[in-house]
């Protein structure tokens, strides 16, 4: 399913690609009937097919499914039961993904094979990236890449991260060499556990080499820009480090002295000087390509709510292209953008036919950009458009195949793994831009039912409201009513941060409001307490998510907005206050109107999830 190639032969991965673009719907076929022939024994599979491994009864028996479908299996599997459950592969780790509205993050399954399909993957990026940009074997890449809590289940088990799964593996730390693959950070910055630790050591060193970096990213455009953020504070700790060929005694990480004290080598004052030179410049306009002269690209993902750091990243990078090349989950690697240096707003990613099998849920999108799932209204959120008419409700849609979907339509991507998922609901729109070959290109729209994100936290409408319900629960017996409320997602600042503007009014008169500043640091800190373990965990242990405000506006605010809204074509018959903004004008509407600020001064409780 995933052919052996060497990664240094250009000619053989484009050919590759070629042919799975070409083949799409023959591999796709071949792709289920593998699955379905392997495992169709387990519990779950023979549970809707008696046995049967044939595609027919596959789409018509076997339910489209979510998470909280599928989770009381995998529960059972990270508290000892056998991978047979849901594989005939053993399952060998448990990949963390986004919170559920529980607090707890997902758990999907995943097999050893599955990093032999990841490592694949990475290898195919090679020949793709040559084959656009010159001259990438002729330096290093400065890339910001860390590892994030795990725990052991029951089971014995490991349940972590995605990516901290592939950087701990022997796949990541034996891969096989090429020159992309050659990164200025070692790996013992990259492993190590203090991620501000790491973060200075790998700055440390991409500084030192910088006359080799010839690429820089991160996975997340929001990580790269908490790079930056970070240089900004430690940039003349860093110019002493170098000037002296040391490292702070505050990196305590033996394992990382040794290796960054490997790339110091030996004191280098002018490259102290001309790094304090740039770093001491009133503006940080263009500063990627100032320290980083060579530098072709940018690579980060930029696409879904990555969209809303395009334009800080291009203040900070000297008009250096973004790279957004790919597309993957916890759930599964997807595909490609086939064409690495075009605009942000023009990325489209090509699924690869052999990574699983895939299948879309048809999605209707009113003239307002509402998003409608069998006829249900996904999407609550202002984007300047018009009001989301109500449908109603129609019968469930049936699936289209990866080769049927239709250019201009929207679908929500579905998957069906090697590693024990079926027609399982991933929960990402996707519009279909055109085909490669064979095979469809998609942009990414957004989540399905995620109203805020700033890093990897996805926080949707219902874990919203239930930590506003408990932080107005404070200000009840005061006699203080919260009317109405909205969000957004500030990423001016770095790092990015939750701002919630709420209306309130007093039981008691209709004259000016005294609050209290004590009692509504804690309402944001009991907001914080409320969102989920990702939230919480990008507070706490990665810090790249800033303190929640709270922005109280005068009484009226939430009419003049609906005014607003009413004024671009909401019925009124219909309005409903959206849970999150992003037109700028409504931004204005409500910011205009604040008498009051807040910030949570606490951070939210924190620790690597426990099995119940």
């Amino acid at each position: 399913m995933f052919p052996s190639f060497d990664p240094n032969d250009n000619e053989a991965g484009l050919k590759l690609l070629e042919d799975l673009t070409t083949n799409a719907c023959q591999i796709q076929e071949e792709v289920l009937q593998h699955i379905l022939t392997l495992n169709s024994k387990t519990e779950y599979l023979s549970s809707f097919l008696n046995g049967l491994s044939d595609k027919a009864n596959f789409k018509e028996k076997v339910d489209v499914v979510n998470y909280e479908d599928i989770r009381p299996f995998i529960e059972r599997i990270a508290n000892g039961d056998p991978s047979n459950i849901i594989s005939a592969h053993p399952i060998t780790e448990l990949l963390t993904s986004s919170g559920t509205s529980a607090g707890q993050p997902k758990m999907m399954p995943s097999t050893a094979e599955d990093l032999d399909r990841k490592t694949f993957f990475y290898n195919l990026l090679v020949p793709l990236m040559n084959k656009y940009i010159d001259g990438l074997d002729q330096g290093k890449g400065m890339y910001f890449l860390f590892i994030k809590p795990e725990i052991s289940t029951p089971s014995g088990l490991m349940a972590r991260p995605v990516l901290t799964s592939y950087y701990k593996s022997n796949n990541f730390r034996n891969r096989p060499f090429n020159r992309y693959n050659v990164y200025t950070s070692p790996d013992e910055a990259i492993l190590c556990p203090d991620n501000k630790q790491s973060m200075y050591c790998q700055l440390l060193c991409g500084l030192v080499q910088r006359d080799e970096v010839i690429r820089v990213g991160a996975i997340f455009a929001s990580a790269f820009l908490r790079a930056i953020k970070f240089l900004e504070d430690h940039w003349q700790e860093l110019c002493s480090n170098i000037r002296t060929a040391s490292i702070s005694e505050w990196i305590d990480d033996q394992s990382c002295r040794n290796a960054v004290l490997s790339i110091l080598k030996k004191p280098n004052s002018e490259l102290a000087s001309l790094i304090e030179n740039e770093c001491s410049s009133k503006s940080w306009e263009g500063i990627i390509k100032k320290l980083w002269p060579r530098t072709k690209f940018i690579e980060v993902i930029v696409t879904g709510s990555m969209a809303q750091y395009i334009s800080t990243l291009e203040f900070y990078s000297g008009g250096l292209p973004l790279v957004s090349i790919m597309y993957a989950s916890s759930e599964c690697y997807f595909g490609f953008n086939l064409k690495p240096l075009s605009d942000p707003s023009d990325v489209s990613y090509t699924l690869l036919p052999n990574m699983a099998y895939f299948e879309f849920l048809p999605v209707e999108r009113d003239s307002g950009e509402a998003v409608h799932l069998n006829g249900v209204s996904d999407q609550n959120c202002i984007h300047g458009e018009g009001e989301h008419k109500k449908k109603k409700q129609k019968k469930k849609t049936d699936t289209v195949d990866l080769v049927d979907v239709k250019v201009g339509q929207y679908y929500e991507l579905v998957v069906t793994t090697f590693t024990g998922l079926y027609r399982y609901r991933v929960g990402d729109i996707l519009m279909v831009t055109g085909f490669y070959n064979n095979a469809p290109q998609f942009r990414f729209v957004h989540r399905r039912n995620v109203v805020l994100s700033i890093d990897t936290d996805k926080t949707n409408e219902e874990d919203l409201l239930n930590a506003v319900t408990q932080a107005k629960l404070l200000l009840e017996p005061l006699g203080f009513l919260l009317t109405e409320y909205t969000s957004f997602a500030d990423t001016f600042s770095i790092p990015g941060h939750y701002v919630l503007f709420w209306e309130l009014k007093s039981r008691g008169n209709n004259g000016p409001l005294e609050l209290d500043p004590d009692l509504m640091e804690q309402c944001c800190f009991t907001v914080e307490e409320g969102l989920d373990y990702v939230y919480r965990r990008c507070r706490k242990k990665d810090k790249s998510i800033g303190a929640l405000e709270i922005r109280v506006v005068k009484h009226g605010t939430f009419d003049a907005l609906m005014d607003f809204c009413l004024s671009q074509g909401s019925s009124v018959n219909q309005y409903k206050t959206p849970r999150c903004i992003k037109s700028e004008e409504a931004l204005q509407i409500l910011d205009s109107r604040v008498i009051g600020n807040y910030f949570s001064k606490k951070t939210p409780s924190w620790e690597p999830f426990k099995m119940e």
